[in-house]
């Protein structure tokens, strides 16, 4: 009698929600130009509210395709994709010719352009009524390259175009945009689609296909189509009785088939293990591919090399498994992408994470490169722990790579608000890894029943990621409640193994935690022959703890290996039981900046090489404590030996950051530094400075950057004879306190800064704005203002001047090849900061000076330059001066030259020296470039 009843009210609750479906029905037709589509629509709307409404909201995200202030532009823009930005009319997307009808009303809707819009009713609409709506429209569809929808080359591609209700929409119909994240916009609805098409097109669907053109059902995810004359491969494998057909919107190679039809079957067979159900059709989009693949194990091409970290086979085994359990994930239950992302991104993580345990245990995270990577025989990344890590240690890397800069945010941070690099080291990686740490803690087999129960339960159903959290809380018995804390806060949730003692047959681990309460400690004990032991000690709300390991000739204690659970800080998870390192850490010299092996208090050496006009080459070595990762307390000392001197020069520092998790600044640095180099011929300087930097806290997708600093530093200069009877400086301190703010955003880059510095003898406060507008396609121009005045100039020379065209380098900060040159090319050498004259004028400024950099692009490597500005010197009139020429870039802000054509002192290229008058600007730093060419990245 239970049964019957149980059955009855299941039946009876499947009937209602069916009943509450929306059935939207479309005849689509590709018109003659292969660019636009008319739309004969029918939708079934019911009133999911819980009043009546007055109106029904539709989503038009066409309309995101447009060249104004659209999300979808934004978040382009952003990501330092221009396309859309420059895109030109014929290639955008838009609505046309929208009427609709319902019951005896009838009419268009004029505005177009907005994202969402709202159909108004006759009369209010009861909540959980139903009303039929007639739509007719027509759809300019975008170019495929801004977001892989809308038309291609060789196919059309349709997703997010039709005229829908949005299956999240809040009580009070407020607005949603499209941004290109995959964000849900109505699935759970009931589709018929029928097509026209021309002859010899073929159509491709996620939907299941009742005819060549015609296709229906439920749609669990949002349901795309691709439109080609081409014919794709299509597998079907057998699951368990089950007939899975697995259909590629793109041309594989034949190697590739024959791969995929060996490692479709074991994919299906792993998953379905462990969530209980398959849908019987999968669609994979190109775009789809391209962004669900296995990161990071693609080969490595430079110029004509190519090394192969993993093997074809490997690669498409990899890659298929990741984009298969996603697009099962994506095709099993209905979720809010918006909110719950990190469902599904976790799930698929968790899924990898398994198939590499059986199937990759011992596979490196570099793959095979280690080994194929020679230089006359010799494997130089074996000597990199990098090539140690192993492939299932990818996830706890990329969170602790990211959480180190304090730029992670939180798991259930909304997806659109995510970092790109957040939104695979946070909403994958890191769920990923907490479902795996959870996993193990209960045993693998007995979360995924668990898994698979709560799956199953869900299969074609909306569900939460509240849901999901409490059924794991209930199945764990509330050990998994640590999930909640994690989850909604920037953690930094650390582990520390203090020491042991030895108690009889045992070592007492002394264990400290930090923001850890409740979670679960996994300890390993490893012996000389790597045998280990795991064991687990329940989660409490003590900060300090103890646990005892039997001795069992135990050489080494491990706390979290493998960055098996993401917390702040690995360095402190180690301690060796006998030895001279007992109860601390070994110390170990590295070559090279490499990933850092915690278990070590490593000290990597690096050799260096550079180059000034006094020093001539020098040869150096770089010793640092920071390896890949950033460390709060990191030191640099670099010993040089001067070739053009014969002497030892060189330069250290040591710094320390303080990086709150939630704080209006997201960095605190404090520094102190010194330097030993030649400035002039046998002429040394030094210099011993110290130093504090505020970054203030952003929105990590932003690229706006806002500091402030304070410094001191004080120098030391030899001088010559003549020199000191100039009365010359040779000992002087400078105070600097300044504010900088940065966007360096594509199309509208701007920067601003103000600094205030004084010593004894002056005071002198600056200001500088550099305005960049990418005012057509790789095409800029560029505005840059600085203005200088002195508060006091009692100075004893012109040392500490503001420069016209050089900069007086009194600091030591630029980085000139020449320090004191005069003459010669090294002279030439321009830097982009005061006065920022390209031509010589050969004066310098001790009262106020304003000037006008202007840059523009004329021809491919070929930009116009203009400078212009006044300038005052004590007890003399103002002046006025300005020069134009021709900028050569060859590679863009590092290394470029400048050819001066006319200025106050006439027609540059008539006079005789003109070859000394032509400059040049040379950065020769490494690190900037790398920043400047991963901007976006994060």
């Amino acid at each position: 009698m239970k049964r019957f009843f149980l059955c009855l009210v299941l039946l009876l609750t499947n009937f209602w929600a069916k009943s509450q479906q929306d059935s939207i029905l479309l005849n689509v037709k590709l018109n003659e130009d292969k660019k636009s589509i008319t739309i004969e629509q029918v939708l079934i709307y019911h009133n999911p509210h819980q009043k009546s409404i007055n109106k029904i909201k539709l989503l038009n995200w066409v309309a995101a395709y447009q060249k104004r202030r659209t999300p979808l532009l934004k978040r382009k823009v952003e990501d330092r994709k221009k396309d859309l930005y420059f895109a030109k009319d014929n290639q955008l997307g838009k609505l046309e010719n929208l009427k609709y009808s319902y019951g005896n009303t009838s009419s268009e809707i004029l505005n177009k352009t907005q994202e969402n819009i709202f159909i108004p009713l006759s009369e209010p609409l009861e909540s959980g009524k139903r009303i039929k709506l007639n739509l007719k429209y027509q759809i300019q569809l975008p170019d495929a390259r801004f977001t892989g929808y809308g038309v291609d080359v060789n196919k059309i591609v349709l997703k997010y175009f039709f005229l829908v209700p949005e299956t999240y929409e809040t009580e009070n119909q407020s607005n949603s945009f499209y941004r290109d994240i995959e964000e849900t916009a109505n699935a759970g609805s009931f589709w018929k689609v029928d097509f026209q098409v021309p002859q010899n097109w073929k159509i491709y669907s996620n939907l299941n296909q009742k005819s060549d053109l015609a296709f229906e059902g439920q749609s669990i995810n949002d349901p795309e189509f691709q439109l080609s004359n081409e014919i794709y491969p299509e597998f079907s494998v057998d699951i368990d009785g089950q007939k899975i057909n697995i259909q590629l919107g793109y041309q594989v190679s034949e190697y590739q088939r024959q791969i995929l039809n060996s490692v479709l079957s074991n994919h299906l067979k792993f998953i379905k293990a462990r969530i209980g159900n398959l849908p019987n059709k999968l669609f994979i989009t190109q775009k789809f591919l391209n962004k669900e693949e296995f990161i990071g194990i693609d080969d490595i091409k430079f110029w004509k090399f190519k090394y192969q970290l993993f093997t074809d086979y490997e690669k498409t085994d990899l890659d298929y498994f990741s984009v298969i359990s996603k697009k099962i994930m994506d095709d099993y239950f209905i979720t809010n992408k918006t909110n719950d992302h990190w469902l599904k991104n976790g799930l698929k993580s968790y899924l990898e994470i398994q198939y590499l345990k059986n199937f990759y245990p011992n596979h490196q995270l570099l793959g095979n490169l280690p080994d194929n990577a020679k230089i006359f025989g010799i494997k130089p990344l074996k000597l990199f722990h990098a090539s140690k890590l192993k492939l299932s240690e990818r996830y706890g890397l990329a969170y602790h790579y990211i959480s180190t800069q304090n730029l992670d945010q939180k798991i259930d941070t909304p997806f659109h608000q995510l970092s790109n690099f957040n939104t695979t080291a946070i909403s994958q990686f890191e769920m990923g890894n907490l479902l795996n740490y959870i996993s193990e803690y209960q045993g693998t087999d007995s979360f995924d029943f668990s898994l698979k129960s709560y799956l199953s339960s869900t299969y074609g159903t909306k569900t939460t990621g509240k849901d999901f959290l409490n059924n794991l809380d209930k199945f764990t018995s509330g050990k998994s409640i640590f999930l909640n804390q994690v989850m909604s806060e920037k953690h930094r949730i650390n582990f520390n193994l203090k020491n042991f003692k030895e108690q009889n047959q045992d070592y007492l681990v002394h264990i400290k935690d930090k923001n850890a309460t409740n979670i679960p400690l996994k300890i390993e004990s490893e012996t000389k022959n790597d045998e280990k032991k795991t064991y687990w000690k329940e989660g409490n709300y003590k900060v300090k703890d103890t646990l005892s390991i039997p001795k069992e000739n135990v050489n080494k204690i491990v706390l979290n290996d493998n960055y098996a659970f993401p917390e702040a800080n690995f360095r402190d998870n180690y301690l060796y039981t006998k030895g001279l390192f007992s109860n601390t850490k070994k110390i170990r010299f590295k070559l090279v900046k490499d990933v850092q092996n915690p278990e070590y208090n490593e000290i990597f050496l690096t050799p260096r090489l550079t180059f000034n006009a006094y020093d001539k080459v020098l040869l150096g070595l770089n010793f640092k404590n920071q390896g890949i990762f950033d460390q709060k307390f990191d030191y640099s000392f670099t010993p040089y030996y001067s070739t053009g001197t014969g002497k030892l020069t060189g330069s250290g520092a040591i710094g320390y950051s303080i990086l709150p998790p939630n704080s209006f600044f997201r960095s605190w640095n404090f520094a102190v530094s010194g330097s030993y180099f030649h400035y002039n011929t046998n002429l040394a300087y030094k210099r011993f400075g110290a130093g504090t930097s505020i970054n203030f806290n952003k929105n990590p997708r932003s690229a706006i950057g806002r500091s402030l600093y304070f410094s001191y530093n004080y120098y030391d200069r030899e001088l010559t004879p003549l020199m000191i009877e100039n009365n010359l400086y040779s000992k002087y301190n400078l105070w600097n306190l300044g504010y900088s703010y940065s966007d360096n955003r594509l199309i509208h880059e701007k920067y601003i800064s103000t600094n205030l510095q004084w010593m004894e003898d002056f005071q002198k406060i600056s200001a500088e704005a550099f305005y960049r507008w990418e005012f057509s396609k790789d095409k800029k121009i560029s505005f840059r203002w600085f203005a200088g005045y002195f508060i006091k100039n009692e100075t004893k020379n012109a040392l500490f001047n503001y420069g016209l065209s050089r900069v007086s380098n009194y600091s030591f900060s630029y980085g000139l090849l020449g320090q004191s040159a005069t003459s010669g090319i090294l002279s030439q050498q321009f830097i982009l900061a005061e006065g920022g004259f390209k031509s010589m004028f050969n004066t310098s400024v001790n009262q106020f000076i304003t000037s006008l950099n202007v840059d523009s692009h004329l021809w491919k490597w070929f930009n116009l330059y203009a400078d212009a500005g006044f300038y005052k010197n004590k007890n003399r009139a103002t002046q006025f001066i300005w020069d134009s020429g021709i900028k050569v870039k060859v590679v863009p802000d590092f290394l470029e030259v400048y050819f001066p054509v006319a200025s106050t002192l006439g027609f540059e290229p008539g006079f005789k020296n003109y070859g000394y008058r032509i400059r040049y600007t040379l950065v020769l730093n490494l690190g900037a470039l790398i920043n400047n060419l991963r901007r976006g990245v994060y």
